[in-house]
C-alpha cells in the first residue's frame, strides 16, 4: 500500500509540474535528490561496516552473551515468545544497549 502512495505522490508532483510549466525544477530537484541519496547510501554503506565488523568481534569474544544474559529479564518480559538460547536475544538485547547508550548507527546493524 505505501508504493501506491508513494507511486501517486510521485505521479502528482510531475503532473502538476507538468501543467504549471515548472518540469525543469522538478527534473532538476529529482537529479539533486538522487545524487544526496548516493552520497547517503556510501555514507551509511561505510559507517554500517565498521559497525558490523565491531559486532562481530564482540560477538566472538562473548560480550553480546554477557549482555544478553543481563538484559535477559527484561528480554523475556517484552519477547515472551522468544526461545532463552534463540540467537536473536543476543541481537534485539545489542540493539537495545546501543539504543540506551545513544549510539544511534551502531543500533542498524544488530537491527538488520
Amino acid at each position: 500500500m505505501l508504493n501506491v502512495i508513494w507511486a501517486v505522490m510521485i505521479l502528482l508532483a510531475v503532473v502538476y509540474g507538468a501543467i504549471t510549466g515548472q518540469m525543469a525544477e522538478v527534473t532538476n530537484a529529482a537529479l539533486d535528490s538522487a545524487g544526496e541519496a548516493i552520497s547517503l547510501c556510501i555514507t551509511m554503506a561505510g559507517v554500517v561496516a565498521l559497525w558490523m565488523g565491531l559486532m562481530e568481534i564482540a560477538t566472538k569474544a562473548g560480550l553480546v552473551a554477557k549482555l544478553t544474559r543481563g538484559i535477559s529479564p527484561f528480554l523475556r518480559f517484552l519477547f515472551p515468545r522468544i526461545p532463552e538460547r534463540h540467537p536473536a536475544r543476543g541481537y534485539i538485547a545489542t540493539n537495545m544497549i546501543a539504543n540506551v547508550l545513544g549510539l544511534g548507527w551502531a543500533c542498524t546493524p544488530a537491527g538488520l
